[in-house]
């Protein structure tokens, strides 16, 4: 009898990639169209497209500093020995703020939807015979797939595929006929073209576009994951935010091609809700059909991208605070992850709506700025290295301009000194 113990396989790039289209096509897809209504559609193939290039290269800056650091590195390792205490501070005040506010985000909508998943599941003849409170639906969403953070990586990448999956079927199955249905006069609005009012609103959505492509604090993890195989991690990154993109596209498509431009101002005045959403757009299409399958599509990317997200926080976290890679040390780190927003959620359950513009402001900071100054300072100390991101210089000054960018117009609007669409 043998008591040979056959090799693990090496992950998958396809794992990987999952992880980072889950992180990144998250609620926020849902608010895309809303954001960029003002823009239309062309305006928003070009932001979409120009963010989508700019994002991927800072993650590739960011693996690009990694890799010159022992498996298991995070942001406060990488940043304090490249940049200094003080951007290590701030880039950790960002880091916490913007996971722990998504983290939050998503433990309140999942458990709403958990809630009405559980009641509808318990109703007799469309009556509830046992109703559960939305804080319950909270802690089970989250306990469920906080678990699976806590067990390992590998896990993770099981489960973002099953949902990536769950999502592109449902996906295409509730766009499928609003593709069809897309009229070349509504998509391109052929007025507002010419009026050429419509590139006004572009800086507004700038902030939406680079948190619809948010999936950094995973790229530690990954080049964890892969045993700092820069390879798969370039490819992976590459795959996953590409189809991020891809279906952005053709959400815009599918409903920009349906629902007028000026038809947009309840859903704008709502904050792009998707119900609102839904309504609007029956006045032009059938939707009822939809609606249930948008709904789990809502549920999967929510769910996907709290995995990606906290993933990243958990990384964080364990590096931070130098935690062990034992059962022990990652149920410290699940402790520190998850019970500060799980509380903020329960004791503040609409706290996010007066935080969640500034989490943009953040995140340009972290995925942004900090890349670009990492990659920097790494060629100035390492004069040797086994990969670089393409573009030398003037590749670090554009995305070095594009923090800017960002950073400035979330600033302006908090002012309100941009111009915003309302749909009139």
């Amino acid at each position: 009898m043998s008591n040979t113990v056959a090799p693990q396989r090496a992950p998958s790039i396809v794992g990987g990639a999952m992880i980072i289209a889950g992180t990144a096509i998250g609620a926020g897809m849902l608010a895309n169209p809303t954001a960029m209504s003002g823009v239309w559609f062309l305006g928003s193939i070009a932001i979409l497209i120009y963010t989508w290039f700019c994002m991927y290269v800072s993650g590739l800056m960011l693996l690009e500093a990694n890799l010159h650091y022992p498996v298991g590195a995070s942001f406060h390792t990488i940043v304090k020995d490249l940049l200094g205490p003080a951007w290590n501070i701030i880039t950790g005040l960002s880091v916490a703020f913007v996971l722990y506010i998504f983290t939050y985000a998503y433990i309140f909508v999942g458990g709403g939807l958990t809630q009405d998943s559980i009641n509808s599941l318990l109703s007799v003849a469309g009556q509830p015979s046992l109703s559960v409170a939305r804080e319950w639906g909270s802690v089970l969403f989250l306990v469920v797939l906080a678990t699976s953070v806590w067990l390992s990586t590998k896990v993770v990448d099981r489960f973002s595929t099953i949902l990536l999956g769950g999502m592109l079927i449902s996906f295409f199955w509730s766009t499928g006929s609003m593709l069809g249905s897309a009229k070349p006069e509504v998509l391109f609005d052929a007025s507002s073209i010419q009026s050429g009012n419509f590139w006004l609103y572009a800086w507004s959505a700038l902030p939406v576009c680079l948190a619809s492509f948010g999936y950094h604090g995973n790229v530690p993890s990954l080049v964890s994951y892969y045993k700092k195989d820069a390879k798969k991690v370039t490819r992976s990154l590459l795959v996953g935010t590409f189809l991020a993109l891809a279906m952005y596209l053709l959400w815009q498509v599918a409903v920009q091609g349906n629902l007028p431009r000026a038809a947009f101002a309840p859903v704008i005045a709502e904050g792009g809700d998707v119900t609102v959403l839904l309504k609007a757009l029956s006045r032009y299409i059938a939707t009822e059909h939809i609606s249930q399958v948008l709904n789990a599509f809502a549920y999967m990317a929510i769910a996907s991208s709290f995995l990606g997200v906290t993933l990243g926080l958990f990384d964080y976290i364990r590096d931070l605070f130098k935690f062990s890679d034992d059962a022990s040390g990652r149920l410290k780190a699940a402790a520190v992850t998850f019970l500060p927003p799980l509380l903020a959620c329960l004791l503040f359950p609409t706290g996010f709506v007066k935080v969640i513009g500034y989490a943009g402001l953040m995140a340009a900071i972290w995925a942004a700025l900090v890349p670009a100054l990492l990659v920097r300072a790494s060629r100035k100390r390492f004069s040797e290295a086994n990969y670089r991101v393409f573009g030398g210089q003037w590749m670090i000054g554009f995305i070095l301009l594009f923090a800017v960018l960002v950073f400035s117009a979330q600033i302006l609007m908090q002012l309100e000194w941009l111009p915003v669409f309302t749909g009139e």
